[in-house]
């Protein structure tokens, strides 16, 4: 048994990871700044961390004095940290509470394992730029890491899920594929290369290479509706983004992100069981 930090712990990934760790036996020190919240089912059927974790670390990770020793007695670290939805700064999550982490690993651990985003050094929203930084301060650091970079999370196509309940889906490019990958499958694969130990970055995706339009009639045939998809022309986005931006820079960047998925292909080499078309009825079914 060895024993692992697990920074981002109560997100949709990092609840998957701490359950894989735990099912490896290994020991687990989960980061939170809520632990009844960390005990309570997590979004999208991620697991409760009620007995998977041996020690808890409670606090905020944008303190310095919280983050100085979070590392000590601890052989590994694994970071699912992150913004997505949150308000939050991406650059003081993603980049700088990230790098406090890694000073900590540094003097006391002997791996670090970060979940990065596939493309994100190109993609032009702080969300992904914040995360690129820190994968690129990681993998020059004097430590073993592993840096996974998934094209995005199922969870994220809840999204899509969300629009044909409405009975109309907008995608920018139709045929524009993608490989979403379950928080399960991931976890598998991120505990691996951790416990391989070998220092490198991988891509990874689920096990369906998807067009949008596909994506949007697996939505449309989960709620029992008729397939209604718009192509969106991509030259009205900046104007889209430039109007959210006015009341929510957030949400403007969360955009920008998607975005930028629908633009272009974005596909791993396959991994993992869990398939797009489960994920939905599992969804609907924890919804009625």
């Amino acid at each position: 048994m060895t024993s692992v930090l697990v920074a981002g712990a109560t997100g949709y990934l990092g609840r998957h990871v701490v359950a894989e760790l735990h099912s490896r036996r290994h020991l687990v020190r989960a980061v939170v700044r809520d632990r009844a919240r960390a005990c309570r089912k997590g979004p999208w059927g991620s697991p409760p961390l009620d007995g998977l974790v041996e020690e808890w670390a409670v606090g905020s990770v944008t303190d310095s004095g919280f983050t100085r020793d979070l590392a000590a007695d601890v052989e590994h670290v694994v970071s699912a940290l992150g913004v997505t939805r949150q308000k939050a700064d991406p650059w003081q999550i993603d980049n700088l509470a990230n790098l406090a982490i890694l000073d900590s690993a540094l003097r006391h651990a002997g791996s670090f394992t970060y979940i990065n985003a596939l493309g994100g050094e190109r993609c032009p929203a702080q969300l992904t730029r914040a995360k690129s930084a820190f994968a690129q301060t990681l993998s020059a650091a004097p430590i073993s890491s592993q840096i996974i970079n998934p094209p995005a999370y199922i969870s994220d196509m809840t999204e899509v899920l969300a629009m044909a309940r409405r009975g109309l889906v907008a995608v920018f490019r139709p045929e524009a594929r993608i490989n979403p990958i379950h928080g399960a499958d991931l976890a598998a694969y991120v505990v691996d290369r951790m416990e391989e130990g070998h220092t490198g970055s991988w891509d990874v995706g689920g096990p369906d290479v998807l067009t949008w339009r596909e994506l949007a009639h697996l939505a449309f045939d989960a709620v029992g509706k008729r397939s209604r998809i718009a192509a969106v022309p991509a030259w009205v986005l900046p104007s889209a983004l430039r109007l959210t931006g006015l009341f929510s820079p957030r949400l403007a960047d969360t955009a920008q992100f998607m975005a930028w998925n629908m633009l272009r292909d974005c596909v791993a080499p396959t991994t993992g069981t869990h398939r797009l078309a489960d994920f939905y009825r599992a969804v609907l079914e924890r919804q009625r």
